[in-house]
């Protein structure tokens, strides 16, 4: 049987996703009006506390070493990674429960390409497009006021692996939490998880010290990877880049292997445990 292009499939669900958002475009229209909004709202918080701080301090405010506009490209890149995986696959992990429960998910694996592939990718969220956009502008205007940076060809070349990785190893996390649905019908408190657990990647990580902080910080670094998803990138390329960085560098991408062949086997192990609606 002819196996259809990967790629050919993906071009195809764009296209429909497209035509299906432009069909409803007033709720395409709330959703992107949400989505900057927030981002917005999120960018703002922070440019009021470096406000703040500035006005009572000596001119060299920072949060845990990030300075304003080394944090802005840090808010960046949080924006980018997230309408990323907001646009590829957080819809598609949500249906997982209503596939499962309803018997939808027996014509995904009568389909002759790979299931997880299918279940992953089908709906693609287009709303979060004007977002990407919003970070790439916020890039552009803070990385030329970053005090004393000169960026390198290596930081254009690693940052958007570095985003890539990230937002894989973000998707990973989310597949497998979808996953448990095929074995527990519903699994919405787990899913919901999901966003207990990225919230810390939302941070720097060097906030996360003390007594308290370390053991978060050691957990979710090399356990759950989720420190590594902003703060590598961001990293990359708003600060200088220094022998110190490598390892960290280094283990981001045997983090993201090692997440996808993590959820790769529970999403496996969860299909064997599949009873057809039918059955």
């Amino acid at each position: 049987m002819h196996r259809p292009s990967y790629l050919a499939v993906f071009w195809m669900f764009a296209r429909n996703s497209l035509i299906r958002d432009m069909t409803f475009r007033t709720n395409y229209i709330i959703e992107v009006i949400f989505g900057v909004s927030w981002a917005l709202m999120n960018l703002g918080f922070y440019t009021l506390i470096y406000r703040l701080m500035y006005a009572d301090g000596d001119g060299h405010a920072s949060i845990a070493g990030w300075s304003q506009y080394e944090f802005f490209v840090f808010i960046a890149t949080t924006i980018l990674v997230n309408s990323l995986v907001e646009g590829l696959f957080m819809a598609n992990a949500e249906e997982l429960s209503e596939l499962t429960r309803t018997g939808g998910l027996d014509f995904a694996l009568l389909k002759p390409i790979d299931t997880q592939f299918l279940v992953s990718l089908q709906r693609i969220n287009w709303s979060a497009i004007p977002k990407i956009v919003l970070a790439i502008a916020l890039l552009a205007y803070s990385i030329p006021r970053i005090e004393g940076l000169t960026l390198s060809p290596i930081q254009f070349v690693l940052y958007p692996l570095y985003v890539i990785m990230g937002t894989l190893i973000l998707y990973s996390v989310m597949i497998a939490l979808a996953a448990t649905s095929i074995w527990l019908g519903r699994n919405q408190s787990l899913y919901d998880f999901w966003f207990y657990i990225t919230n810390f990647s939302r941070y720097p990580m060097e906030i996360y010290a003390g007594p308290f902080g370390s053991p978060l910080r050691y957990a979710f670094t090399y356990f759950i990877p989720i420190l590594v998803v902003i703060n590598v990138p961001a990293a990359t390329l708003a600060k200088p880049l220094s022998a110190a960085d490598w390892p960290l560098a280094g283990f981001a991408l045997f983090a993201t292997v090692a997440s996808l062949a993590f959820s790769r086997w529970v999403f496996q192990r969860a299909l064997l445990s599949y009873r057809s609606a039918s059955s």
